[in-house]
Order: structure tokens, then C-alpha cells, then sequence
């Protein structure tokens, strides 16, 4: 299966993932605080910019059902599909027994690993408890660092007590400008494009520019070269490729 092809659009995307299940969600309402000041931030320095959701409660099923066959379900399919063509992240997951839910981290075990590779993040949680507050740090920080994503240097966390305070918009508002300024200078995009190769990739991946045909792949890389028999490309200063 050849590459998909590059299709123009305008603007940037924000993706926010939601694994908030209840109705209304408040991981839900802190994620659309997040984007919406996002959007304006973005607004203020002149970039276009428009938000997609994933809410990950209505294809839990599908993702469980993923988990346990191997398989990509079409609507978790789609899902991952989405956070391919996006330029920034807004992650959002609720707290229960001192972790972020099964069902987000569920879902981030079915993302290939190279899928997000710079991709800005902003990392958020809600919870019943101020004592949870740490967890943002402790388990969505360290997932997104493995994907290889940008996380934003603030992370946010609500519990009930603070959505009547001015310090939880203080807080939003300055991850939103930390975004805007990363996605303002295009950081994210020279490290993916510079470093791409220097990557570990899954053959056939979801990400977008994965391998998935013969055509593909590049034999040249010091890898293949040895696993066809030759030699590893030359070092400056040694005498010659010897094949």
C-alpha cells in the first residue's frame, strides 16, 4: 500500500483527546477550556487554527476489543488516524486509583510509537482530589515522553475546588501561550523532518510517514546494509567500503 497523499488544508488542527465518560464530563470541560484559549492564543499572533475531539467513551468497547485481538477496530482506526493528521495535542484524562483511566492509557497503547514524534502536547487531568494532582507529571508526562511528543512545560489538573478559582485560568492560559509559541516556530516540525531517519519506525505503522510497501524502505541504512551481506558504510578516516 502506497503513501497516502498529502492534502492540502488551511490552518492548523488541535486534537483533543477526551477519556472523560461521564455526562456532563468534567475532564470533557477542562479540555475545551484548554482548546478554546488555545485557538485565541494561536488568533493573537495571526495562525488560523481549528480544534477536532476524539472522545475516547463512546468507542471503549472498540478499543478493548483492539487491545485483545491485535487488530484496529475502523473506529479506533479512524481515531489514530486523526491524531496523525494533527499538529498539536490536547490530552485529557480523569484520575481514578491514583492513575490517569484504563481507558486512556488504553488507548495511547494502541498509537504507534513513531505516531506523535514532536507532536506538541498539553498535558491535562481532573480528579476528586487536590492529592491527585501529581499525577499529570508522574503518568501522562512519562507516556508522552515515550511517544516521543513535545509536552507543554505546564501541566493542568483540576479538582473540584478549583473550577471556581482565577488560578485555574491562569494556568490554562499559559499552557495555551506555551503551545502557540512552539507552534508559532515550527520547532516541532524541523525536529520530526531532521530526525526522522535517525528513528526506530514500525514497518506497515499508522503514523504518516510509515513504511508500508518494499518501495519504501531504505536499504542503504547501516542496518540493512548488514543484514544483506555487506558492510556497514564507511567512517571518516577508515580506507574503504568493503563489500
Amino acid at each position: 500500500m502506497n503513501n497516502p497523499p498529502v492534502v492540502p488544508r488551511q490552518g492548523l488542527i488541535l486534537t483533543v483527546v477526551n477519556a472523560g465518560v461521564s455526562d456532563p464530563s468534567s475532564t470533557r470541560l477542562l479540555a475545551d477550556r484548554i482548546a478554546q484559549k488555545s485557538i485565541d492564543a494561536l488568533r493573537d499572533i495571526g495562525i488560523a487554527a481549528t480544534v477536532r475531539s476524539i472522545d475516547l467513551g463512546p468507542i471503549g468497547v472498540e478499543i478493548a476489543r483492539s487491545i485483545v485481538s491485535g487488530l484496529l477496530d475502523p473506529k479506533v482506526r479512524d481515531a489514530i488516524a486523526q491524531l496523525a493528521e494533527s499538529d498539536a495535542i490536547i490530552a485529557a484524562a480523569p484520575v481514578y486509583k491514583a492513575g490517569i483511566s484504563g481507558l486512556f492509557k488504553s488507548f495511547a497503547d494502541l498509537i504507534d510509537n513513531d505516531l506523535l514524534i514532536a507532536k506538541p502536547v498539553v498535558l491535562a487531568a481532573t480528579g476528586g482530589s487536590a492529592r491527585h494532582s501529581m499525577v499529570v507529571d508522574e503518568h501522562l508526562r512519562p507516556l508522552f515522553a515515550f511517544l516521543r511528543a513535545i509536552p507543554m512545560p505546564t501541566s493542568l489538573y483540576a479538582a473540584p475546588e478549583d473550577w471556581g478559582s482565577t488560578d485555574l485560568g491562569k494556568r490554562i492560559a499559559r499552557a495555551a501561550g506555551e503551545l502557540a509559541a512552539v507552534l508559532r516556530s515550527g520547532v516541532g516540525r524541523d525536529i520530526a523532518d531532521g530526525n526522522w531517519a535517525g528513528y526506530q519506525h514500525a514497518f506497515g505503522g499508522n503514523a504518516t510517514r510509515a513504511e508500508r510497501s518494499i518501495e519504501d524502505v531504505d536499504f542503504d541504512t547501516d542496518l540493512m546494509r548488514l543484514a544483506t551481506g555487506r558492510t556497514a558504510r564507511p567512517q571518516a578516516g577508515d580506507r574503504a567500503d568493503v563489500r
